[in-house]
């Protein structure tokens, strides 16, 4: 985690977004912290972006689940289980197995997915195999794999990242040896969709009601 002494912010625009969260999260974490962590989401998202045009708006969106799953991990907060979805991209597999998951679980699941090196945008023909199945994805971006979603996730599902994803006790880790669906024809894409999705079911029926 960031250290908690105030950063030089990388945007000016991203002050905005710093004092939202704090006064959000007043009383569980000090400014400097969310100050040191909205410049850290700002950089990776940085270091992957082709176009900038979002980048203030999607780290802060960053921030806010990195310091919710804080505030899980600490106690602060409690919900049902976690479940994080880990590929290579956060583009492909592990996108769609969390918007699916989502999809059928509503609240009985909180759902997050990242990447061990995400890329700047989802692909259009993994939107398309979502929104054929009903799912929406147009809130989706690629995300990095940050400490605080490992820590707080029950289950960590790792989907063709290979040792890549960090092991953290008291967590229960899967593998789902999933195709990849980059660069893949939209039919090809179809069916490694149906395949995440029938894991999902089945997932489902392990998990507490």
């Amino acid at each position: 985690m960031p250290s908690t002494s105030s950063p030089l912010l990388p945007d000016e625009r991203l002050a905005a977004g710093a004092a939202r969260l704090a006064t959000c999260y007043a009383g569980h974490f000090a400014p400097e912290t969310v100050l040191g962590l909205l410049a850290d989401s700002y950089t990776r998202l940085a270091e992957q972006a082709r176009i900038r045009t979002h980048l203030v708006v999607l780290a802060e969106r960053l921030t806010a689940d990195r310091l919710d799953a804080l505030a899980h991990t600490q106690g602060l907060t409690s919900g049902p289980a976690r479940v994080l979805f880990v590929c290579s991209q956060n583009a492909g597999r592990s996108r769609m197995a969390a918007a699916l998951l989502a999809h059928r679980a509503g609240e009985r699941v909180t759902v997050s997915s990242a990447g061990t090196h995400p890329v700047g945008e989802v692909a259009p023909h993994i939107a398309q195999a979502l929104t054929e199945a009903g799912v929406d994805l147009a809130d989706a971006y690629p995300k990095p794999l940050t400490e605080e979603v490992v820590q707080a996730a029950d289950i960590v599902i790792t989907m063709g990242c290979g040792d890549a994803c960090p092991v953290m006790p008291g967590r229960r880790y899967l593998d789902w040896p999933v195709a990849d669906p980059d660069g893949a024809p939209i039919a090809v894409v179809r069916d490694i969709r149906d395949a995440i999705d029938a894991r999902i079911a089945e997932l489902l029926t392990q998990l507490a009601p």
